[in-house]
């Protein structure tokens, strides 16, 4: 069964950094493609950035510049550096699959910029 745990959310002033990460278990970690997402209540899920088990990464344009995607294999983790934090970053932010991603999503790590 497939276990998403993300972690390391928080409030946070604007221009302040985060560190997000996502531990997953019950897949076989290192050939799966990982991304992170984020929803915002009444709005649905969108994509932020994605890394490939050979380590291939893309962004959303709206974080290009300031975030950045990582992966342990050894740890079955996927991290999300984020820095220069907006406002319009505030959401829940969700780790799974990519692409692809499993029907059964984590809990999220909610993420508060205040401005």
């Amino acid at each position: 069964q497939v276990q998403l745990v993300e972690s390391g959310g928080g409030l946070v002033q604007a221009g302040g950094s985060l560190r997000l990460s996502c531990a997953a278990s019950g897949i076989t970690f290192s050939t799966y493609g990982m991304g992170w997402f984020r929803q915002v209540p009444g709005k649905e899920r969108t994509f932020v950035a994605a890394i490939s088990a050979s380590g291939g990464i893309t962004y959303a344009d709206s974080v290009k510049g300031r975030f950045t995607i990582s992966r342990d294999n050894t740890q079955n983790t996927v991290y999300l550096q984020m820095n220069s934090l907006k406002p319009e970053d505030t959401a829940v932010y969700y780790c799974n699959r990519h692409p692809s991603p499993y029907d059964d999503w984590g809990q999220g790590t909610q993420v508060t910029v205040s401005s």
